[in-house]
C-alpha cells in the first residue's frame, strides 16, 4: 500500500500500517544512479581517465618535447608498449600528457558554459515577452555561427592557447544549456511558491536566485556533463584538423591525425590507442549524463 508523505514523496505503507520513509530526494537519486551499471562503469573510465592523464606521467617518465629520430615508427613491444610514432615519441606517454588538456578544456568548458548558459536562461524565462524575445534572438544569433568558420579566423588571428580555445567554447556552447533552462523557468515562474513571493514584494533578482535556479539542478547537472563530453570531442576535431593547440603540444586530435596520415605506411598502431581513449572518455560521460536524467525523473515522478 503506498501513500504520500507530507514533503510529497511517495512512501510505502507495510502490513502494519505504519509508513515507512523513503528517504531524501537526494538519496532516491543516488539510489537510481547506482542501479545503472553503464553509469558505475562510465564513472569508472572517467576515474580512470583521469589517473592515466595526470598520474600516469608521474610513474611512467619519457620525454615528450625531444623528437627521438633514433625510434621513429618502432611497433608496440619492449620499452614501448604502444610503440612509437612519427617523431619517435613514446606514444602511451603522449597518451597520457595529451589527456591533460583535452581533460582541462572539457571541464572548464563544461562549467563556464553552462554556468553562464544558466543565468542567461533563467533570465530571459523568467521576466518573459520583450526579454525573453531578444535574449533568445542572440541565442538564435549564436546557434547560426558556423563553428569551424570561427576557429579558423581565430587562428589566423591570435596564437592558439589553452586558455584562448576554453574561451572560444565557451562563447559556442552556451546557447544550448540556456535554452533548456528558460524552458523549465518558464514552467517554474507560475508555480505558487513563485508567485507567492512576487506577491510579498519579493525582488525578481532574489527570486531568480533563491527559488528558480535551485530548482533547475536536475537540468544543470545533466547538462554539465553533456557539455564535457562535446568539449573533449570538439577538441579533438579542433586538433585533428589543426586548428587548436600548437603542434608541438602533444593532445589527442593531434595524435589522431598524426596516426591517420601514417596509417597508409602500414603504421597502424598509432591511430588505436588515441581513437579508443578519445571514444571511450565521451562515451563514458554520456552515460553519466543519461544516468543522472533518469535518476532525476525518477525524483520528479516520486513527488
Amino acid at each position: 500500500m503506498e501513500a504520500l508523505s507530507p514533503t510529497g514523496v511517495k512512501v510505502v505503507l507495510p502490513e502494519g500500517g505504519e509508513v515507512a520513509s523513503a528517504g531524501s530526494p537526494w538519496r532516491l537519486i543516488a539510489r537510481t544512479f547506482a542501479q545503472n551499471r553503464l553509469a558505475i562503469v562510465g564513472v569508472g573510465v572517467v576515474v580512470a581517465v583521469v589517473l592515466f592523464s595526470f598520474v600516469g606521467p608521474l610513474l611512467y617518465h619519457t620525454d615528450q618535447f625531444d623528437p627521438n629520430l633514433a625510434e621513429v615508427h618502432l611497433p608496440p613491444g619492449t620499452g614501448h608498449p604502444l610503440g612509437t610514432d612519427h617523431s619517435g615519441f613514446d606514444i602511451l606517454g603522449r597518451l597520457m600528457v595529451g589527456g591533460q588538456s583535452s581533460i582541462e578544456v572539457g571541464f572548464a568548458v563544461g562549467l563556464i558554459a553552462t554556468s553562464f548558459g544558466l543565468i542567461y536562461g533563467a533570465v530571459a524565462g523568467f521576466f518573459g515577452r520583450a526579454v525573453d524575445t531578444v535574449l533568445m534572438r542572440v541565442v538564435d544569433i549564436g546557434l547560426a555561427i558556423p563553428v569551424v568558420f570561427l576557429f579558423i579566423f581565430m587562428a589566423q588571428v591570435y596564437k592558439p592557447n589553452l586558455t584562448l580555445l576554453i574561451v572560444v567554447l565557451s562563447l559556442v556552447s552556451w546557447q544550448i544549456p540556456a535554452r533548456l533552462v528558460r524552458g523549465e523557468t518558464l514552467s517554474l515562474r507560475t508555480r505558487e511558491y513563485v508567485e507567492a513571493v512576487q506577491v510579498m514584494g519579493g525582488r525578481s533578482w532574489r527570486t531568480i536566485l533563491r527559488h528558480v535556479i535551485p530548482n533547475t539542478i536536475g537540468t544543470i547537472v545533466v547538462t554539465v556533463t553533456f557539455q564535457i563530453a562535446n568539449a573533449i570531442l570538439t577538441l579533438a576535431v579542433l586538433q585533428y584538423f589543426g586548428f587548436g593547440l600548437p603542434a608541438t603540444t602533444p593532445t589527442w586530435g593531434s595524435m589522431l591525425s598524426d596516426g591517420t596520415t601514417y596509417l597508409q605506411d602500414g603504421y597502424w598502431w598509432e591511430i588505436y590507442p588515441a581513437l579508443v581513449i578519445i571514444v571511450l572518455t565521451v562515451v563514458a560521460f554520456n552515460f553519466i549524463g543519461d544516468a543522472l536524467q533518469d535518476a532525476f525523473d525518477v525524483r520528479l515522478q516520486e513527488r
